[in-house]
């Protein structure tokens, strides 16, 4: 039997997968980490310790369990990677990183490189060659940032990468990007042109490397004899390409035909769709997709679980083994509090906002506080600003001539019952939860299809098990229909205020 290995790097956590040629999971492991967060606004991992760390850790687990099974490492024919994205590490010359990864738009430090480069460059020309606008998830505006604020690691600085290129890199010493991934580096990935772009390059980092563009399911490399040694990979064993933890669980999920919707609540909320035709109008993320023809257009939102994990820690009053137990609790406490949440509104703009606002300086906001409101009723209200949240970027797709068929939801999320049916009444529409490995499971799929196991990824779905179906109700939609144009209202009615609120760390007492 033969066996594919797929890891992924999450914000919170890892998690490893090995398949067999099945499509069946032989063995699985995780690990947990940190997210560094040295100020508001910052967003870090240590490459070292938690990317290649957590993966290494993954691969012995994982081997370790499936020898009991009479596998060994030589019966895995390729490995697949994906991870959080787009981040940016700066690395020397010999790989080594220079400081803490910065990680995709929760961080939210370059906006005075974003006004410069649109300033530069320009927007229209901005939107021609790179197919969006900038906003906290590009990494172009970051990589000028380390350029304009620390000169020292700038000059030792060879090349940057992203989670899937530095595990990638790790194991085989090919510097690779796929060109999903690669889009997000916006403005320096020429979108018509399917390459890095000379006018941005040289406006941003003219004297430094950026991996070399390839498709998700290339075989890269293979493994060498020092990446063998940590991870107990057979030596030779081929590396795909990978690509973004978000577009590997669009995959695990089954969602691979133009016009699948995947919603991926997690930390953040990340949503793709794949079309044959990318929109103009610069208010999403366009990327060529995982393989050769069709086009992935992207919207997200900064901040999902990350709200309720903050209530959790902040009001849940659990610790240790505790907080799971606390999720439970407050799941169940919100199913008690009516739709509505009996007059709270909330903005989920814990970390600023993506699409479709694209605000990095937006705040959250609770709104229609009284007496006789409970710690029950404010975690509601947080789980259903969420779900208008992901309204927000439906609408707003359709606008832009984007359809979104078939709604898969996949996450940390999907877990929670309470919000799935919230989701599903707000937004009017079925919604079909996956319960698959998530985006270490797409890895997985990646490598079947380099290792020439799958002829393509639509031939996947097979592999994908049944999912739990969510139908919206009547008469709750019909009242998150009332509702909803106050959301909308909320965050305009309030954008200046909470504007100010942003800059207040900035303004000191005498």
């Amino acid at each position: 039997m033969k066996y594919l290995l797929g890891v992924d790097i999450g914000t919170y956590s890892s998690k490893g997968v090995l398949l067999s040629s099945e499509g069946e999971l032989a063995a699985e492991a995780s690990v947990e980490h940190d997210l560094i967060i040295p100020q508001t606004g910052y967003a870090e991992h240590d490459a070292e310790h938690t990317w290649w760390g957590d993966f290494t850790t993954i691969c012995r687990t994982i081997l370790s369990a499936a020898s009991h099974e009479s596998v060994v490492a030589g019966d895995i024919v390729a490995v697949g990677v994906s991870g959080i994205a787009p981040c940016v590490l700066p690395v020397d010359r010999g790989g080594r990183p220079l400081r803490n990864a910065i990680l995709y738009g929760v961080d939210t430090r370059a906006t005075a490189e974003i006004d410069t480069l649109n300033n530069d460059l320009g927007i229209d020309w901005i939107r021609e060659h790179a197919g969006t606008d900038l906003d906290s998830q590009s990494a172009g505006p970051k990589i000028l940032w380390l350029r304009n604020h620390e000169p020292d690691v700038w000059e030792k600085t060879h090349a940057f990468m992203t989670a899937s290129t530095y595990l990638a890199y790790r194991l085989t010493g090919a510097c690779s990007i796929d060109h999903y991934t690669a889009a997000f580096y916006s403005p320096l990935y020429d979108l018509p042109g399917q390459d890095w772009n000379k006018r941005a390059v040289k406006r941003i980092c003219p004297d430094k490397r950026l991996p070399k563009p390839a498709w998700a399911t290339e075989v890269i490399g293979t493994v060498h004899s020092e990446a063998s040694g940590a991870t107990g990979l057979a030596i030779g064993t081929p590396v795909v390409a990978g690509t973004a933890d978000a577009a590997t669980e669009a995959v695990g999920a089954g969602v691979t035909r133009p016009g699948d919707t995947m919603l991926m609540i997690g930390s953040s909320v990340f949503i793709i769709t794949w079309t044959s035709e990318l929109p103009s109008d610069g208010l999403f993320w366009s990327a060529p997709a995982l393989t050769p023809g069709p086009c992935a257009v992207a919207a997200g939102m900064a901040t999902a679980g990350s709200v309720t994990r903050w209530f959790r820690d902040q009001l849940g009053g659990g610790a240790g083994a505790a907080q799971a137990a606390d999720y439970q609790r407050l799941m169940e406490d919100a199913a008690r509090i009516p739709p509505g949440a009996e007059g709270l509104l909330a903005l989920p703009y814990f970390s600023g906002e993506r699409t479709p606002i694209s605000d990095p300086r937006a705040r959250g906001v609770i709104a229609g506080l009284t007496l006789s409101h409970t710690r029950a009723h404010i975690y509601r209200a947080l789980l259903e600003s969420v779900a208008y949240g992901v309204r927000h970027n439906l609408e707003a797709l359709a606008e832009s001539d984007v359809p979104t068929a078939a709604l898969t939801a996949i996450g940390g999320g999907t877990k929670n019952p309470v919000w799935m049916q919230i989701f599903s009444d707000v937004l009017g529409r079925e919604i079909t939860v996956r319960h698959t490995a998530g985006a270490s499971f797409g890895d997985a799929i990646l490598a079947a299809v380099g290792a020439g196991i799958l002829p393509d990824l639509v031939h996947a779905k097979k592999w994908v098990p049944e999912g739990t179906v969510f139908r919206p109700g009547a008469d709750e939609h019909r009242l998150y229909d009332s509702i909803y144009p106050d959301y909308l209202a909320l965050y305009t009615g309030t954008r200046e205020i909470i504007h100010r609120l942003a800059d207040q760390p900035e303004r000191k007492l005498p």
